[in-house]
């Protein structure tokens, strides 16, 4: 799977946004590179307070990225091309310009309209204190006060009010709203803060801190990963299997013995494993991840999802970069920016990769990484799109330096993401890594990518059955049931490859010795 944040793949009309004819015009691109399916970020109608999250109708095509009938001729002209197209679907809020929204706001307290979000009166002899202590996932209060005094819930921005999932009107058009999607052609859908629906309708106070992303391992917590969320998702499911061949995924931090109940057999079909994505560049631990993530998924009887980046985490080239333990999220604001080394990072990308994409079960690619793009955390202040940066207090940088567009061509405005500037300035450095760059040379990362995709259909998607092999200390060694291996060097020396190995792909140059921060596939 391949993902789109659409707002910076391809810009077709030179107004600095990426939109969808920019992807049309890139499918033959991807279908080189050997993705099966794309999943594409929000590109609903949508004042883009929080990149398109914040959705003012689920029906209808942002103008700025085209029209419905743009999303239609994508999703026909992917299906020539032999990808499969996944939409993002956002069920937990709508934007505070969605007609539901703007009927609430209107409606008196106590009117039936308000029923479809979580609006309340305040605490206090004025109901000036907000209902509950909780905290917004990007920094402040959860809740915000309306002009006649009551106050409506937000988990994320205050431009995002959190719908009501005890409400049937709620049920019954987000299962409209995934027909809608089904019947104009998309394979199914990313259920974004799958784990987060259902809230404690009691409304109890929570004394612990939250923080952006960060899965949740707490039992009965009031708004995380609540066991009401499951029969929502069955009543998707059923929607789901009214078609032929369709699929859902869940954007779902929590925690690894949680995945399962996910995953049974009418639920979802595929959850994230965020425990791989957040742990460091270290041998025990991925090891141990990986085997957690495997048997936690295997309770129901699938294989995990793997992914290294998406569009809400620091870039992997740069996560690698850094010191063991850093924080990368305060990082970006804080640094020290000199404790970043680029090479390191990308020479454990080119690694790290065929780690990832040796794995049973299905892979996330996010856009760019296939060119090693690195975190481009110095934007200027004043570019900062993400609300993070402003709900936080300034204390938090935000997520906009994965979001920078990305570069086609050597030279241009915006290295052929448009012909204009990007909505995010890219580095000058982008040209030598664009994709136009890095066609041809078999040195390049993007090569490698390609390479890598064409081997594992043949060698690492038939089964997923994985045995760990015994392997030097600091060295992941695992072979899969077509006898093809893996092996990633983690240690601090190099490792003596057998003399008689065939090698299939490598993350560099070998001559007879598997070089620390390298990975080899072997068959």
């Amino acid at each position: 799977m391949y993902q789109v944040y659409i707002r910076s793949f391809a810009d077709s009309n030179g107004d600095g946004t990426g939109d969808i004819n920019g992807l049309r015009s890139r499918l033959g691109y991807l279908r080189d590179l050997g993705v099966d399916a794309l999943w594409v970020n929000p590109w609903y109608k949508s004042p883009l307070h929080d990149g398109g999250y914040d959705v003012a109708d689920f029906r209808a095509i942002e103008p700025r990225y085209g029209t419905l009938a743009d999303a239609e001729a994508l999703i026909v002209e992917a299906h020539e091309h032999d990808i499969r197209v996944i939409v993002d679907l956002v069920p937990n809020h709508t934007s505070i310009e969605h007609v539901w929204f703007q009927e609430a706001m209107a409606a008196p307290p106590g009117d039936p309209a308000r029923q479809r979000y979580h609006i309340l009166p305040g605490k206090g002899t004025d109901g000036s204190e907000p209902p509950t202590n909780w905290v917004s996932v990007f920094g402040g209060s959860a809740w915000t006060r309306l002009d006649d005094g009551e106050w409506y819930l937000h988990l994320f921005d205050h431009t995002q009010p959190d719908m009501n999932w005890e409400h049937p009107e709620v049920r019954e058009e987000l299962c409209s709203i995934l027909r809608f999607w089904l019947d104009r052609g998309a394979d199914g859908f990313r259920i974004d803060v799958a784990h987060g629906l259902a809230k404690d309708m009691d409304y109890p106070d929570d004394d612990h801190d939250q923080k952006l992303l960060v899965s949740s391992d707490r039992p009965d917590h009031p708004f995380w990963d609540r066991d009401e969320i499951h029969p929502i998702v069955r009543e998707w499911r059923a929607v789901l299997d009214s078609y032929d061949d369709k699929m859902m995924v869940a954007e779902a931090w929590v925690a690894s013995d949680r995945i399962a109940l996910y995953l049974r057999p009418d639920e979802y079909h595929q959850s994230f494993s965020f425990d791989f994505l957040a742990t460091d560049w270290n041998a025990e631990e991925l090891e141990t991840s990986i085997d957690r993530s495997i048997k936690a998924s295997g309770v129901a009887g699938r294989a995990p999802t793997w992914v290294l980046s998406n569009h809400d985490v620091v870039r992997h080239a740069t996560r690698y970069g850094l010191p063991e333990g850093t924080d990368w999220r305060t990082w970006l604001l804080d640094g020290p920016h000199e404790i970043l080394d680029t090479e390191l990072g990308l020479r454990r990308a080119r690694a790290g990769i065929l780690l990832m994409l040796g794995l049973p079960g299905p892979v996330y690619l996010y856009q760019g990484e296939e060119l090693g793009l690195p975190e481009v955390y110095d934007l200027p202040l004043d570019v900062l799109d993400d609300p993070v940066w402003e709900q936080s207090n300034r204390k938090q940088k935000g997520r906009d330096g994965c979001r920078v567009p990305l570069p086609w061509t050597r030279t241009g405005p915006s290295y052929g993401f448009g012909s204009g500037d990007a909505w995010l300035p890219q580095p000058e450095l982008f040209g030598a890594i664009s994709v136009e760059a890095q066609t041809g040379d078999p040195d390049a990362i993007l090569e490698l990518y390609r390479a890598a995709l064409a081997v594992r259909r043949d060698h690492f998607a038939s089964d997923d059955d994985i045995e760990w092999l015994d392997s030097p200390a600091g060295v992941i060694a695992y072979q899969r049931g077509s006898g093809a291996q893996c092996w990633v060097n983690v240690s601090g020396t190099d490792m003596a490859l057998p003399a008689d190995a065939n090698v299939l792909v490598a993350s560099g140059p070998l001559d007879g010795v598997l070089p620390v921060n390298h990975a080899v596939w072997l068959g």
